[in-house]
């Protein structure tokens, strides 16, 4: 393979499913590998099967003939873990770029900043993902992300804490940024009931009023 191609694990064009972009159609490219392991990852990311390469020049024509789309979502896995790939292929191409991340590779992000038009980050938290103090690294991230359309995912259970609440409430009052909770799925069926999950948002709007609850409305509507 030669070192300016990448290992592509799918790409394919659907509606947006989570966050404030819910509803629009975007073509999606799932790159693969990811730097953590969430406890509730649904994705096969691995790229030791299943993958397709692509020079950055080839993923550019199949992004720019796609029609009817807002936006070209980079997903994974996590796509900054491609950054140098990212370096040649981003400048190439025509649409909005919509980056979803892990929000843990900061150095990462600004080697593309200038050609990434909306951030969804992840805030990872201990409870609902097993991964540990990802704070620090996510306020560096946001750090970085000043001047670039941004928001927060965070998905949580019935384990999520008061001090979880605190937290994430701080960083999104610190930097600005939209929270958006995103109750777990256990298939298609949310892993919280609804009084749980009005009764986090609450929690959250108490301490900071930029808090939106949004399901993965794409597990609803049965759309990828």
């Amino acid at each position: 393979m030669n070192e300016k191609d990448v290992k592509i694990k799918e790409i394919f064009e659907s509606i947006q499913g989570e966050g404030p972009y819910v509803g629009y159609k975007q073509l999606f490219i799932r790159f693969c590998n990811c730097n953590l392991k969430c406890n509730y990852c649904d994705t096969e990311y691995s790229s030791e099967k299943d993958f397709v390469t692509y020079s950055p020049f080839e993923l550019a024509e199949i992004v720019n003939s796609s029609s009817n789309v807002h936006s070209v979502s980079l997903t994974g896995g996590e796509p900054l873990l491609s950054v140098n790939y990212l370096k040649e292929f981003l400048p190439l191409v025509t649409k909005p770029v919509y980056l979803e991340t892990n929000a843990t590779l900061a150095d990462n992000f600004l080697l593309i900043k200038s050609f990434v038009d909306i951030v969804s980050a992840d805030i990872k938290l201990e409870s609902a993902t097993g991964i540990k103090n990802a704070y620090v690294l996510h306020e560096r991230f946001f750090e970085k992300c000043n001047g670039v359309e941004t928001f927060a995912k965070i998905v949580f259970n019935d384990k999520i804490t008061d001090e979880e609440i605190e937290i994430c409430s701080n960083i999104g009052r610190k930097f600005a940024i939209e929270l958006v909770l995103q109750p777990e799925m256990i298939g298609e069926r949310m892993s919280v009931s609804s009084s749980f999950a009005e009764e986090i948002l609450e929690k959250f709007l108490n301490k900071y009023d930029k808090v939106r609850l949004i399901p993965q409305v794409h597990k609803f509507i049965n759309v990828r």
